[in-house]
């Protein structure tokens, strides 16, 4: 089993709000995050698939078909914009950086060649914040 990364760049503005409770409660748990006039990051998300290289290639996947399906499927539902606001795999979720990964898993997973499988959605919020998800 081969293991295969391809690193990505978008930025993005959310909100981390939670309507159900007060302005106050709000900013006591999340902070300036919580701003109501959103605030950005600039992510860096590391897509992983495995699989076994392809005899005629040697290839788990072709790099460049891996990053046009992050680009189409990903890149361009959320990069410069909204989370909370644009993209449709969010609505009605709470924006954070792990429902965001999760929902990267969920928009790629369907699209992986045969014999290619997701490993691991790898998330940057900032250069100390970052989450894993390996899927279910």
């Amino acid at each position: 089993m081969v293991y295969l990364t391809r690193v990505e760049h978008f930025n993005a503005a959310h909100k981390l709000y939670n309507p159900q409770w007060t302005p106050e409660k709000n900013d006591e748990m999340f902070g300036k995050c919580a701003n109501e006039n959103w605030h950005g990051h600039n992510y860096e998300l590391f897509v992983t698939v495995k699989g076994d290289p392809h005899p005629d290639t040697g290839f788990v996947m072709d790099v460049k078909r891996l990053s046009v399906l992050i680009k189409e499927t990903v890149l361009d539902k959320v990069d410069h914009r909204n989370l909370n606001l644009d993209v449709d795999f969010l609505k009605g979720k709470f924006c954070s950086t792990e429902n965001l990964a999760i929902g990267i898993w969920n928009q790629l997973k369907p699209h992986l060649p045969d014999g290619v499988a997701l490993h691991c959605i790898k998330l940057y919020e900032t250069p100390r914040i970052y989450v894993e998800y390996f899927g279910t």
